[in-house]
């Protein structure tokens, strides 16, 4: 960009003093221009956003936001989808450019156009979904794209990595193969990663929406070490318990704007609860008590789990997998082994795990998605495992993927269509293999309004949608028409608060009308707040139970670790 505020180069006593100060605060010069700030640059913060604006077609993204991040500490920013998070923090890493506005570091004013500025600037994002290639070891991770020299010093390397892990307090192993690390070491080695390039500023985005309790506790250990050493940590989160254990500061976002702060001082002074009443007002406004019940926004999720269901013994079985086992799919798909389990009418089940131990595999059996290799699938005791999914789904099992926008919906087919695809050929939506337009319009619109579909039209490309209102519209297929027996794939992934409150209220919805939930969910929050038993799923086989109540989540969070290292949690 030239002319502006980012177009004028340094003069050369400019230059002289960013390579001092540079020197003093290990960043790495970037891409650099503009004046001095009027700050003395031994007091300037770690980064300085003002009055950041940026536009997209439709959408004013960021209006005017200035953030201040100190050093040493963890900054965390809250706010729902769509608040204006995701662009900001793409805009300090590199990923998009500002309409307007400043980025200072370390006191200094700069032009952050692409992720490498940012990362020789000493700002390192780890994203919510690990960035390792699974099939290289730890060390050659950390080695890729190293350009200082012809040949790799892989000694020094591993000297390098043992420094940086004892820094952090942890253990890495540097020839262990990256896609047979738990998750939360994938996130300890994306921090390794970032720190390896000389990051003195860390975006975290998401870190614990697929981590264990014991997993969640060593990156709250990590993030003490960070701050020690001087690190800034600018911590995105929609979990309000999780920001209260390790935010200094806290930002709230709506609409694209800044509206309100909460400071160290209020953090440290005030109970839990005043904290957690002023965060859910600024973040909701009038709409605050239509979500202050969802577990990310409780600070005292713990204990306050679903309530068992005292007459599941005597309630009727709906659906039963007995030794149930299938082959493996592709490299990372372990299928499944010997998987048994019962699902009672009025029952939420929880099935836990890490990603990628057979949860896709399960789900996809019981809807009849992908056959078995042995073992009996019986729905109302009667063994279905030879049907078809359409055969199944008239049945009342009805199958919620977590993929929504390449299964879950055809995108360019309007939101009406989309309603009825598995309903093709039924009257009264078709007729001698026709479409019946104003049987599916007039369901069509009863189903939008019952379910809040968001859309200009029912004649809108399903694709043009949001990601919450698609789901909405997924939901309202398998929801309808007499479901029984209904498999949510990690119903929320990725979802605001408002919408994860609305998804969770129709599983409970159908659990309370006699259907039953089996939710399979990467989020431990999520199935603490829905399920009355949580069953453990690793490498394919079925591990433990869980009965749901105080240190459930710890419980489960150990058999998802097994009885090795839970720090790999």
């Amino acid at each position: 960009m030239r002319g502006g505020r980012f177009g004028r180069p340094p003069r050369r006593d400019e230059r002289l003093r960013t390579e001092s100060l540079n020197r003093k605060a290990a960043i790495p010069t970037g891409s650099q221009s503009g004046r001095e700030s009027e700050r003395d640059p031994a007091d300037a913060p770690a980064v300085e956003l003002v009055g950041i604006t940026k536009q997209f077609p439709g959408v004013l993204a960021n209006d005017d936001i200035s953030l201040t991040v100190r050093h040493g500490e963890v900054h965390c920013l809250l706010g729902e989808n769509g608040a204006g998070k995701s662009t900001l923090i793409s805009i300090l890493s590199g990923m998009v450019r500002p309409d307007a506005g400043e980025i200072r570091v370390g006191g200094r004013m700069v032009q952050i156009d692409s992720p490498r500025a940012a990362l020789e600037l000493g700002v390192g994002t780890v994203y919510q979904h690990s960035t390792l290639v699974r099939a290289l070891t730890v060390l050659e991770n950390l080695l890729l794209g190293e350009t200082r020299g012809l040949r790799l010093d892989v000694e020094a390397a591993r000297a390098r990595l043992a420094e940086v892990a004892a820094t952090l307090g942890v253990e890495i192993d540097a020839d262990a193969p990256a896609g047979e690390l738990a998750l939360g070491r994938q996130q300890q080695v994306e921090i390794v990663k970032a720190l390896w390039r000389g990051s003195r500023v860390l975006i975290l985005d998401e870190p614990t929406s697929m981590l264990t309790p014991q997993g969640v506790a060593e990156l709250q250990k990590v993030l003490r070490r960070l701050k020690e050493t001087g690190i800034s940590v600018i911590f995105i989160t929609h979990k309000l318990h999780e920001a209260l254990a390790v935010a200094d500061r806290i930002t709230i976002l709506r609409a694209g704007r800044v509206v309100g702060a909460i400071e160290t001082a209020e953090l440290e002074g005030s109970s839990a609860e005043e904290v957690q009443g002023r965060i859910v007002r600024l973040m909701f406004g009038e709409d605050a008590r239509a979500v202050a019940d969802v577990a990310e926004l409780r600070t005292d999720l713990e204990g306050e789990q679903a309530p068992l269901d005292e007459q599941r013994s005597e309630a009727a079985t709906l659906l039963a997998l007995s030794r149930v086992s299938a082959r493996p799919v592709g490299g990372f798909d372990p299928g499944l082994e010997e998987v048994s389990l019962e699902l009672a009418e009025g029952e939420i089940l929880g099935i836990a795990g890490m990603d990628g131990n057979g949860q896709r595999s399960l789900a996809e059996v019981i809807a009849g998605e992908r056959a078995l290799s042995a073992g009996e699938i019986r729905l109302y005791g009667v063994p279905v495992e030879r049907l078809d999914v359409s055969a199944r789904q008239k049945l009342g099992l009805r199958y919620v993927t977590d993929d929504r926008l390449g299964e879950g919906i055809v995108s360019s087919l309007p939101v009406s269509l989309n309603l009825f695809l598995k309903r093709i050929g039924q009257r009264p939506f078709w007729r001698h293999g026709r479409i019946e337009h104003r049987s599916v319009e007039r369901e069509a619109q009863s189903l939008v309004k019952a379910f809040d579909v968001r859309t200009p039209s029912i004649s809108t490309r399903a694709g043009a949608l949001s990601g919450g209102n698609v789901q909405k519209v997924v939901l309202a297929r398998e929801l309808s028409f007499e479901p029984k027996v209904v498999v949510f794939n990690k119903p929320t992934y990725g979802l605001d608060l408002r919408t994860t409150s609305t998804v969770r209220d129709m599983i409970r919805g159908l659990a309370r009308g006699g259907g039953a939930a089996l939710v399979i969910s990467t989020d431990l929050d999520e199935l603490l707040d829905l399920c009355g038993r949580i069953l453990v799923l690793s490498g394919g086989r079925l591990v433990g139970e869980v009965e749901n109540g105080p240190n459930a989540g710890e419980r489960v969070g150990e058999l998802m670790v097994g009885a090795g290292d839970v720090a790999a949690a």
